[in-house]
């Protein structure tokens, strides 16, 4: 069977009536129209799966790969370049095969659960300064605090710069860099260019410095390292990597720390159970993620062959869009899905996609949130929304969702 031309064509990403909730469109794609039709921000159109076995089997079939610069690639954004998934630095970053997984191996050594852990008692420091100054600024000014301009933004970048060894004093050119690469409709091309070539041109003289005096760091590291087949990053390579992961490092996981506080404090006795019972944190951690339901834009692969899934052929050429958001609350995979079980597991949830390019830094985003939803629970245990749950504003446009500020008060 081929996909049904008779479907309306839905606009991408889907809307929602609530920044905490899910748009209706998805359990209804997931009942009746598991392969919809969807027209992106660029105007182009691509094919949206919402099913959980759907979305991992394509996630996990190499024959889907992230050339999304083929000449009848859908583009995601209304800029020529398509955005951060289409830019020379997602060029220059080997896109699939050996050559992808070379690049993980050599990058994904940073990145263990182990390593992290290492990592924790600076990151729960951090957040403890922080959450110091938000309560000095909170007594000053009288008002709510924005939980996410005060924690969720600066916690990772603050973790990201060290990893780096990029002085954490420059995050401010890093945040509106990355928001431009990042954001598919706020900006010109001349704009997303021009963040482009400012940040590329500052990661190239941030690596020739580590080449005159290197540090303890993971550029550092990559530029000592060797491939299985003798290959070393050269500075191209090393200036896409070094952007990837800034962008990639901060941007998903602040944006998610503010959207797990929203969560946990939108139903009071979810923070009630947190308190009385901190084992309960790790779980609770994944249990939001799985829920999350502005994710952004969910994965983009392109297939280069005629290709069937959930009984719809796929033609050569197809721009697909995995919502890992609709998979996440698929009843067939998950009891009780539209529910918030803190303490659900097993949990195999899709929030950091699936295969070969499931997301690299997983290990860091999971104990940045759980090292900050601790320190929370210890510091603020009175902590509550200072607005009503319906009135939380999702931020626009961006490759990667959430909320516009996340306003408390204890």
């Amino acid at each position: 069977m081929s996909q049904d031309h008779g479907e309306q064509v839905l606009s991408y990403p889907l809307s929602s009536d609530s920044a905490l909730e899910p748009p209706a469109d998805w359990a209804r794609l997931r009942q009746g129209c598991p392969v919809a039709r969807v027209k992106l921000p660029s105007g182009d159109e691509a094919s949206l799966l919402t099913r959980y076995e759907d979305v991992k089997q394509v996630l996990s079939d190499p024959r889907f790969t992230r050339q999304l610069d083929a000449d009848d690639a859908a583009r995601l954004s209304d800029t020529e370049s398509g955005g951060v998934f289409n830019s020379e630095m997602a060029r220059t970053i080997p896109q699939g095969g050996d050559a992808h997984q070379q690049w993980r191996r050599m990058i994904s050594k940073w990145f263990t659960a182990k390593r992290m852990a290492a990592l924790r008692p600076g990151m729960e420091a951090m957040a403890d300064q922080l959450i110091d100054a938000m309560i000095d600024a909170m007594v000053e000014s009288g008002r709510p605090a924005d939980l996410k301009a005060a924690v969720g933004f600066p916690l990772p970048v603050w973790v990201i710069c060290d990893l780096l060894g990029v002085p954490d004093s420059d995050r401010d050119r890093f945040a509106r860099w990355s928001d431009a690469l990042l954001n598919l409709t706020r900006y010109t091309q001349a704009e997303v260019d021009a963040a482009q070539a400012d940040f590329g041109a500052y990661m190239s003289a941030h690596i020739a410095a580590k080449r005159a005096e290197p540090g303890d760091d993971l550029l550092c590291e990559l530029m000592a390292a060797t491939g299985a087949d003798g290959h070393r990053m050269s500075d191209k390579e090393l200036v896409a990597t070094g952007l990837a992961l800034l962008i990639a490092g901060h941007e998903t996981t602040a944006n998610m720390i503010g959207k797990m506080a929203a969560m946990l404090l939108a139903d009071r006795s979810r923070w009630e159970q947190l308190l009385a019972d901190r084992s309960l944190v790790r779980s609770a951690v994944e249990e939001v993620l799985r829920l999350d339901a502005n994710p952004g834009i969910g994965m983009p692969r392109y297939i280069g062959e005629d290709t069937e899934v959930a009984g719809v052929v796929l033609p050569r050429g197809t721009t697909v869009m995995c919502s890992m958001g609709s998979a996440n609350r698929d009843e067939k995979a998950f009891d009780g899905a539209g529910e918030m079980s803190l303490g659900r597991t097993p949990n195999v949830h899709l929030a950091f996609g699936a295969g070969a390019h499931s997301c690299i830094g997983q290990a860091l985003a999971r104990t940045e949130l759980q090292a900050v939803l601790d320190v929370l629970l210890r510091r603020l245990p009175t902590l509550e929304l200072a607005v009503r749950v319906e009135d939380l504003r999702p931020l626009e446009g961006l490759v990667v969702g959430g909320l516009r500020e996340v306003p408390v008060r204890w």
